[in-house]
């Protein structure tokens, strides 16, 4: 548990290459640039947050990234060649997106049903999951009878029971009350420091994306692109303690002070990218 380890993130300059965006571009049908040059390597065990305003393709990366959309422009180089499987790839969207006839347990069987996995053969493998995200006990609930939090953990545990290398979250938390998404916070940290998976996450909050990430990627808008790069190099685990500290309130400021330059960089009628 994350009490009892002291794990540190991969250093960005020694851990190899999972993933290197090069000159990627995208433009909508509509002729909206979303994504213009971007160039961006993603490591193995990063945990990555892209950050930035509404409109600087956060979201349109990240489905790249999934396989969900093809660039218009540029390459995505994964190692080894070629894409990585879709089954390699967890991805957790704003919005839980859960089947809402279905119970919990259902709900998080649903990957492992679709590659052909009974129900009796997925459930050692589901409940170590809903117990990894503390939600023993809540198999047989549905949708309607979970708080937003606990909706958001299921999406999570079905994410990750195909125990994906690549974890790509969308905002997962933004509709969340302050303490609520908090407790996902720490959570998320203790799943990715035991499983060691690789995650890109989508934030506009400075606060979550310095408490969570090794590695912050701040995006300009109009068009979508890599403003800048911070290394966060606070050790793990990170806990309250740390939330509290100088160090995290010096590092949230610098992260701040670039995000405003990258947005004051926006200029033009506002297209959405994101």
């Amino acid at each position: 548990m994350i009490g009892e380890k002291v794990a540190q993130a991969p250093a960005s300059d020694v851990a190899p290459t999972l993933l290197a965006l090069r000159g990627v571009g995208k433009v909508f049908s509509n002729g909206v640039t979303a994504l213009s040059n971007v160039d961006l390597t993603i490591r193995e065990g990063d945990f990555l947050s892209l950050l930035g305003p509404s409109g600087c393709g956060k979201s349109t990366a990240l489905r790249l990234i999934a396989g969900l959309s093809t660039p218009t422009s540029g390459v995505l180089d994964w190692r080894g060649g070629g894409s990585l499987d879709r089954a390699n790839i967890g991805f957790v969207f704003q919005e839980p997106t859960l089947l809402p006839w279905a119970s919990v347990f259902d709900n998080v069987w649903l990957p492992l049903r679709l590659k052909g996995i009974s129900r009796a053969k997925a459930a050692p493998a589901i409940k170590q999951m809903l117990a990894r995200v503390h939600l023993t006990g809540f198999e047989d609930a549905v949708p309607r009878e979970l708080s937003g939090g606990m909706k958001m953990r299921v999406s999570i545990a079905r994410a990750m029971v195909t125990k994906p290398r690549v974890l790509l979250m969308d905002e997962p938390f933004a509709a969340l009350d302050e303490i609520t998404r908090f407790k996902l916070n720490n959570d998320l940290l203790e799943l990715w420091q035991d499983e060691r998976f690789t995650v890109v996450f989508v934030t506009h909050s400075v606060f979550e994306s310095v408490f969570l990430s090794n590695r912050v990627v701040v995006m300009a808008a109009r068009p979508g692109r890599v403003f800048d790069e911070l290394a966060i190099e606070a050790a793990y685990p990170r806990d309250e303690a740390f939330r509290t500290s100088p160090d995290y309130a010096a590092l949230c400021r610098r992260a701040s002070d670039v995000l405003i330059s990258a947005i004051n960089l926006t200029a033009g009628p506002h297209h959405d990218g994101h």
